[in-house]
């Protein structure tokens, strides 16, 4: 079993947490870090970058449930790029 690998836990607002490790270029890091900051000015508060994260991928919009499902390695490489617009 790989020790980096967190198992998943139940939070007392309905909500889990999972943690995982990712690699990221540097220009992925520093976009998240630029939503932090917009999400930060919209909350009044310091945000972190895993909020940031977890923010993002609350409101990306969500295939319909009847869409055709992709095969794993195009769904991988269309994962969205965090830009600029939030």
């Amino acid at each position: 079993m790989n020790d980096r690998v967190t198992p998943m836990h139940a939070l007392p607002d309905g909500e889990a947490e999972l943690s995982l490790v990712i690699r990221l270029p540097w220009e992925d890091v520093a976009r998240l870090g630029q939503e932090a900051g917009r999400l930060a000015a919209q909350t009044g508060r310091p945000v972190t970058l895993d909020e940031a994260v977890g923010h993002r991928l609350r409101t990306r919009q969500v295939p319909a449930s009847h869409a055709k499902p992709v095969e794993q390695a195009a769904a991988v490489s269309a994962l969205p790029r965090l830009t600029g617009t939030a």
